[in-house]
Parts: C-alpha cells; sequence; structure tokens
C-alpha cells in the first residue's frame, strides 16, 4: 500500500480513518506516524475487531524499532518485520549496538 494508497482508502473509509487517527501519539512525527499509520492499516483485517490492541501493540514495536532503534526478541523482530514487508520508510535512521561501534574502533 503506497502513500496514495493510504490516501485513497482513507477517504474513501471515513469512519475507519477516524478509528485509525485515534491511534496515533501526539509525540509522533508525520513521517512516523505515516509509516505506522500503512502498518496498521496493511494488517487490520489480519486482527479480529476484539484484538485491535495487538495489532496497535506491534505497530509501536514496529515504529519503535524503525525509528528508535529499540531491541526486542528475534522472534518478535521477525513476526513484525514481515508484517511491515513493503513498506518503505525513507531516510530511517541507522542504529549500531555497542558491540559493533566498538568492533569498528578496534579496526582503526
Amino acid at each position: 500500500m503506497a502513500a496514495a494508497d493510504v490516501q485513497d482508502f482513507l477517504q474513501q473509509n471515513r469512519a475507519e480513518a477516524a478509528e485509525v487517527e485515534a491511534s496515533r501519539g501526539y509525540w509522533e512525527s508525520e513521517k512516523h506516524w505515516a509509516a505506522r499509520r500503512e502498518f496498521i492499516l496493511r494488517n487490520k483485517g489480519d486482527f479480529r475487531p476484539d484484538s485491535q490492541d495487538q495489532l496497535l501493540s506491534l505497530s509501536m514495536v514496529w515504529a519503535n524499532n524503525v525509528f528508535m532503534g529499540c531491541r526486542y526478541s528475534e522472534e518478535l523482530l521477525q513476526r513484525v518485520r514481515e508484517m511491515a514487508e513493503g513498506i518503505v520508510v525513507e531516510d530511517a535512521p541507522v542504529f549500531k549496538t555497542r558491540d559493533e561501534i566498538m568492533k569498528q574502533q578496534q579496526g582503526r
């Protein structure tokens, strides 16, 4: 679902758009929210209405990993990466672990 597709979907489905928009955190930039909103919309149909909180939690895990470098179990990261496959985040930050930095420093 490209950015234009997301906008078309939201315009055609006002009630669902309002429901999804209510999930936006006040701290989320437009770029951050656009990516997380796309994640939610792509996967919304795979979760029952009473499981939407789980979808929102997974969307936060994905966004936290992409935008802030938060780390989670490999199993959880694999799941959210599969759910986010095809979502393009331009200029996403690149994070390095302490071990990667130390290894790089030792190579000098």
